[in-house]
Parts: structure tokens; C-alpha cells; sequence
């Protein structure tokens, strides 16, 4: 009996790492599409006639519009992810010591903020602690009062916002 309640936990854990791990590989395939497509245009325009170019740059028009919303659908779930994790674990998201020497602005994604906003300090040095994406390349996430802020260190911009984050 406690080798098919062990056996029950093991799956019920594992069974939504696997559901998420099959919707990762969306944006990517995705992508793939969408090389193919820029790839049969260059073809056309070598090759074909304007009807064949027409089409496939109605193509990588379409495949464009589907990496977008395989993207955005990612981040959605992303979202979902770390929003139900908050609810297990409240302690986690405690509000804790924050004091800024600045007023609390709201941000919204593309805009451009000045480096104090993103120092050292306000850095959160663990992002997976709280169920966040992992940061690309220059990307950091940032903590302004109650918002969580995904900043691109290099240029200043605004990525993404999660208002309300902590409590």
C-alpha cells in the first residue's frame, strides 16, 4: 500500500512539470515555422512569380502572428504558474524591508526608466524562488514597491511588469 500511494505522489508531482515542459517547446517550434517560411520567400522572390511571392509572404505574415501569440500565450502561463505558487506559499511573498528613495511610479512595458530604478539593491537575486521566467541575456528582474519589473539593464526598457507581486 505505501509503494501505490508513493507511485500516486510521484506522478501527481511529475504530471505537471511534463504539461508545462510540452507547452515550452510551442515558441520554439514556432520559430522553426517561421524560418521555413522567410526561407520558401527567398525562394520565390529567386525563383518564382508575384503570385508566389504574394502567397508566401502571406505565409511568413501568418507565421509571424502564431510566434506572437505562442509567446504571449507563454508568458500567460508563466504568469499562471508563479499566481499559484503565491497562494501555497504566502510566506514567500511576505512584503518585507523596502525603502526606495523614490516615489512609486507605475510602469508599463517599452518604456524607459533611468538606471537608479534597476541598481544592485533592488535586484531580485533569485527569480525561480518566486516561480518567476528565467531572464534573458541583460534582462533583470526588479523589485518597485509591491511590482516586480523585468528591466533590460543594458537599454533601460521596461520588458515586462507584474503589478500587486508581493503583498
Amino acid at each position: 500500500m505505501r509503494k501505490l500511494i508513493t507511485a500516486v505522489l510521484l506522478a501527481a508531482t511529475a504530471f505537471p512539470a511534463a504539461a508545462s515542459a510540452q507547452s515550452a517547446g510551442e515558441p520554439r517550434r514556432s520559430r522553426q515555422e517561421l524560418r521555413e517560411e522567410q526561407r520558401d520567400l527567398r525562394d520565390a522572390r529567386r525563383h518564382g512569380d508575384r503570385r508566389d511571392v504574394r502567397q508566401e509572404r502571406r505565409d511568413v505574415r501568418d507565421a509571424r502572428q502564431e510566434l506572437r501569440e505562442d509567446r504571449r500565450d507563454h508568458r500567460q502561463a508563466n504568469r499562471d504558474d508563479w499566481r499559484g505558487y503565491r497562494q501555497g506559499n504566502r510566506a514567500t511573498f511576505a512584503r518585507g524591508n523596502y525603502n526606495a528613495p523614490f516615489r512609486y511610479n507605475s510602469f508599463r512595458p517599452g518604456v524607459r526608466i533611468g538606471a537608479p530604478y534597476y541598481q544592485q539593491r533592488y535586484v531580485i537575486a533569485d527569480p525561480y524562488r518566486y516561480r518567476l521566467p528565467r531572464p534573458v541575456g541583460y534582462q533583470r528582474w526588479v523589485r518597485h514597491y509591491d511590482d516586480v519589473l523585468l528591466i533590460d539593464t543594458r537599454r533601460g526598457y521596461v520588458v515586462d511588469v507584474l503589478r500587486g507581486f508581493y503583498l
